[in-house]
């Protein structure tokens, strides 16, 4: 019983501390970054035409859904040209069925290739992070239908968790990962999660996006 009373005390102190980092971090980084995203946004309106930013429905901690905030890199009605372009091209069909993502997708917007490369759409994360639906580390968050499809026997373990901007599974190769390395590597992420644990993910993240290829 004091096992179990001293290991609850130490979560409670890990999600208290995280939850003030994540406003922190995330005020810092907004703050910091305010004019290059006013920069970013005036070239989106510039690249094409519709909405700055593109928002998505996800599924966060305990099953709550919430809108994911991003800027937009895709044209507009992309959803309704996916339907096409997949009923055209069964090795896009596939690709899209293994990892519900297209590496090389025709929908994005050659700006959209940019900011996704750098993974700059990221940056409106951190409102979500204010908001309390996502922290800076963590299980990367689902749709309903990846929920559905590929979660649904680690469902209770990955939604016991607010979803994160980046995580275990971004600083470990993320387009090349199955959905099934995918799930091992957030559940490890889950089981050792901790202050130091999440402030080297960070670190990890910082390294990948400034001096490695592609979007972490």
């Amino acid at each position: 019983m004091t096992i179990i009373l001293a290991e609850q005390k130490t979560k409670n102190t890990y999600q208290y501390f995280k939850r003030v980092f994540d406003v922190v971090f995330s005020v810092l980084a907004l703050t910091c970054t305010l004019p290059f995203i006013v920069i970013i946004c005036l070239l989106i309106y510039c690249s094409s035409p519709g909405p700055i930013f593109y928002t998505h429905t996800r599924v966060g901690k305990n099953g709550k859904s919430f809108k994911l905030i991003k800027f937009r890199t895709m044209y507009i009605d992309a959803d309704k040209k996916l339907i096409s372009i997949l009923q055209n091209n069964p090795q896009l069909q596939e690709e899209w069925n293994r990892y519900y993502k297209l590496k090389h997708d025709p929908r994005v917007f050659s700006l959209g290739h940019f900011l996704r490369r750098t993974s700059i759409d990221e940056v409106p994360q951190f409102l979500n992070v204010l908001k309390g639906d996502m922290s800076i580390v963590g299980p990367r968050p689902c749709v309903e239908e990846e929920i559905m499809k590929y979660v649904h026997h680690h469902q209770a373990k990955i939604l016991s968790v607010k979803p994160g901007i980046t995580g275990l599974w971004q600083t470990s190769g993320r387009s090349n990962i199955s959905w099934d390395e995918r799930l091992k590597i957030e559940n490890t992420y889950i089981d050792k999660c901790s202050c130091t644990y999440d402030l080297l993910i960070i670190l990890k993240t910082i390294k990948i996006v400034f001096w490695s290829k592609g979007a972490c």
